[in-house]
């Protein structure tokens, strides 16, 4: 991968194709968990930018907490170092929250949004994913990263979430429990300390594309009622059978339905 220096840090990143750009940011634990998009047809008359963001991979490790904000203002650091004016942005999980972020943060660097699954909830429903993910949290902290890593997977993807992984990222089990620490130590306070409310949401000037699983957790069907409560003219894309790891289940739906949006 090329390297960019951003915000006094360095970030790994992998142009692929040409096009109008699309800006691939990655949720946590997996800095690889976009590249399935990579090579799909519905998106080959695009440039896809994949990247590795701060503390995951070979891309600097932050000297200590990371908010949303700094995400957000390291993906648009990166498009500048990439003479690239405006993109479109897809983000999975956290990596969709820093997409929100960017775009309100910088409206006129995003053409357009496509949402998979950002942790875009209610206070209630926030607590209640804060109280299901603290014991998998100290399970972590106890020592037993691997089995953390399993728990916290297993409530996102389901039995089978190994197979999914490995399947169109080989190797991707690996990299979530590299980059674990990062993920219960640092990812994770960040999202519990991001706020979204309406008037950051005014500030957003693009199109929004709600992306979301027929078999995710409950959770993230609250995050959908959310964007549209914020989104006036949000649309809605499902992804049969899939789970919240829908970009590795179903690459080539996902790209289709991102495909004909930003089409």
């Amino acid at each position: 991968m090329e390297r960019a220096n951003v915000n006094g840090i360095e970030l790994e990143y992998d142009p692929q194709g040409a096009g109008h750009p699309v800006l691939l940011i990655h949720g946590a634990f997996i800095p690889d968990a976009m590249r399935p998009l990579g090579g799909q047809d519905a998106l080959e008359s695009y440039e896809l930018i994949c990247y590795h963001r701060r503390g995951f991979a070979d891309s600097s490790r932050p000297p200590g907490p990371t908010t949303i904000a700094e995400h957000a203002a390291d993906a648009v650091g990166l498009l500048d170092q990439l003479g690239i004016d405006r993109a479109h942005v897809v983000g999975h999980s956290s990596g969709a929250a820093i997409a929100l972020e960017m775009a309100a943060t910088e409206p006129a660097r995003v053409r357009s949004l496509a949402l998979l699954e950002p942790p875009y909830f209610s206070g209630a429903a926030g607590d209640a994913f804060t109280k299901v993910v603290a014991p998998i949290v100290e399970r972590h902290h106890g020592g037993d990263t691997v089995g953390a890593v399993a728990d916290f997977f297993g409530l996102i993807g389901g039995p089978h979430w190994r197979d999914t992984i490995e399947r169109t990222v080989p190797g991707g089990v690996a990299q979530a429990e590299k980059n674990a620490a990062t993920t219960f130590e640092i990812e994770l306070p960040a999202v519990a300390g991001w706020s979204f409310g309406p008037e950051r949401a005014s500030a957003v000037a693009c199109p929004v594309l709600s992306v979301l699983g027929t078999a995710t957790a409950p959770l993230f069907v609250e995050s959908r009622r959310l964007l549209h409560e914020r989104f006036a003219h949000c649309l809605d894309a499902d992804i049969p059978g899939a789970t919240h790891l829908l970009q590795m289940e179903a690459p080539a739906a996902v790209a289709a339905e991102v495909a004909q949006f930003i089409g």
